[in-house]
Parts: C-alpha cells; structure tokens; sequence
C-alpha cells in the first residue's frame, strides 16, 4: 500500500473579526478539526459549498497561512512546527494552481519570466534549457516563451500555471478549482492533461472543485466539507453517499443526458452563521433526518475498514454496492 505523503490532524484555523462601528468582536473556525491522510500518487477531491473552508483547508496544507491547531505532516515532517528557514527546502516540493488564471500571472512578465520567477525565489539557478521543456510538458510552444500572459487563451495561462507549478519538480500540487473559468471543452483538455502528468511524474493531488461530476471522474476519493468541518470521506467516489448532505449535494449535480435529469428537491431550513454554530449538528437545521440528539451533540466522524468516514447519528443503511445514477 502507498505510504501518506501529507497527514492532517485536528487542523483547525479560526480567524477573529474585530470590533467595529458598534458591533462586538467576533470569531469563526473556518477549518474544524480535520485529519484526514493523503496517499502518495492519490488525488483527492474536497467538495463543498462555497464558504465551507475548502480553500482555507487547500492554504494551510501548504502552510500559506498558519493554522490554529492541529498538525501537518509532509513526508514525515510536522511542517507546522518548521522554521520560515527550515520550512524552504520542502517548498520546493508542494505547490499550487489557481482558480483564475488571468490573476495569478504577473501581466509584467514574459512567460519565460513566469517559468523563471519560482528558482529565483529559492534562490536557485534555473538549468539550461528548463522553460523549453516546462512549456512542452503542458503542451505550449517554447516560440511562446517571449510572449505576455495577455497573448494567451485562457486555457493556456492555466496550462501556463501548470508549468510553473512544476517548475520545481515537486510531489505534491494542491489544484484549487482549477477549470472553474474555462469553457467545457478547455476543462476536459486541462483534466486530461492533469492525468498525464500524475501519471508520468508520479504526482499527488488535492483536487478542490464544485464540480461533482468531475471530482467523481477525476479522484480517487472525496472529502465533503461542511462549514469547516469534514462529514463524509467517500473512499470509492462510485459508491453512494450516506450523509444526507452529500447526498443532496450529489443529487443536485448537473446530468447531461435529457433522460436521466430528475426532479430536484432543494434543502429547506437556514444556514447556520459560522460566527455563530449550533451546539449540535451544524446540518441539522437543514437536515430532514434530524433529531433532538442531532440538534444538542455533535457527532464524531468514524471510519470503516474500508476507508469510509461519515459524520452523522442517523446514516441510512449502506447499499449493496453500485454506483448513484
């Protein structure tokens, strides 16, 4: 079996808004508490609604922002507990790739410029002949390398993205989103191009999308986030879910095939605040399944030996086997 590249345990990061224009301070955890493995060559897809932590979570896996307890683990290494100087060397092995490739590039700089900027900041000569074969690798033209960001499609600055993401050589990408601004037909080339080089290079991903249909294509397991916290692991994305908000969430995807849509039945009852989180369940007040013990405790996420992970006191039966619709 694959050994963990990245470990979490009991990661949580809370931010505190301060007091303002006479309204008092405030705190919310945007990460609640997640541990969760991550297996060497895997790519894991973490799913949610918007504001759920998904991209806080994708942030302090890499250490970009501190977290407020829990641990990170990178190849055996508690990175959380590294010096800025100590923590450089493992930097080179973990990067990432953004939601917006128009933002993420410095319009300033050349594409050789771009491909060039992460040996700078290791402070590391760039070998001969690297930017030619980064470009290739993500399926642009070394004649590009002179060229603005504002010269290329959108799907050539994600691949473009790409390429400096691996520029490095690392072991482990955190994607966030990243095909959320491309056509349909880009975001197949992008994915498939992302399978390739997993493939080839041996690579590890944290996958973070609202695409549903696709994170079930693309990963080989998905985490499902709600309100900071994880509910459900889903350790084969073919099975059914069991937690009532996956559910809704997997039944809510789009169906590109006229005869297989369905009816949607939308969730009722309110939002928590994340300011402001009920005792229990923070899904019971949207949860139809919910009860008295749902409302006043909150329930534990527990794994089966089979790798699946569910937070819920009241899970429906698992299912023989198959996949949903």
């Amino acid at each position: 079996m694959a050994e963990p590249l990245v470990t979490l345990r009991g990661l949580s990061r809370r931010f505190d808004t301060p007091a303002a224009f006479g309204r008092p301070a405030r705190s919310m955890m945007a990460v609640r508490d997640v541990s969760l493995d991550i297996l060497c060559g895997a790519t894991i897809g973490v799913v949610g609604e918007s504001g759920c932590g998904k991209s806080t979570l994708a942030r302090l896996v890499l250490r970009l922002i501190e977290p407020t307890g829990g641990t990170v683990h990178f190849d055996g290494a508690d990175i959380t507990a590294l010096s800025a100087r100590a923590m450089r060397p493992l930097r080179q092995r973990m990067a990432m790739v953004f939601q917006d490739p128009y933002s993420s590039l410095d319009p300033r700089f050349r594409i050789s410029d771009v491909l060039e900027e992460p040996f700078r900041v290791q402070g590391l000569p760039v070998p001969p002949g690297r930017i030619t074969e980064l470009l290739g690798l993500v399926g642009l033209s070394p004649a590009m390398a002179g060229n603005y960001p504002h010269q290329l499609s959108g799907g050539q600055r994600q691949r473009l993205g790409i390429a400096r993401a691996l520029a490095l050589s690392p072991d482990f990408l955190v994607l966030d989103e990243p095909t959320a601004s491309l056509d349909v037909s880009i975001q197949a080339q992008i994915i498939a191009l992302l399978e390739r080089l997993r493939a080839e290079l041996g690579l590890t991903y944290l996958f973070i999308s609202h695409d549903l249909g696709l994170v079930r294509y693309f990963c080989s397991s998905i985490v499902v986030m709600y309100l900071g916290s994880v509910v459900e692991v889903l350790a084969d994305p073919a099975l059914p879910p069991r937690h009532p908000y996956t559910s809704a969430l997997m039944e809510s995807s789009f169906i590109p095939d006229p005869a297989a849509r369905r009816l949607l039945a939308p969730l009722t009852g309110e939002i928590p605040s994340p300011y402001n989180l009920p005792p229990g369940c923070a899904f019971a007040t949207r949860c139809p399944a919910a009860t008295d013990l749902c409302r006043h405790t909150a329930p534990t996420l527990i794994s089966d030996t089979g790798g699946h992970a569910l937070a819920c006191h009241h899970p429906p039966e698992p299912a023989a086997g198959g996949a949903t619709p």
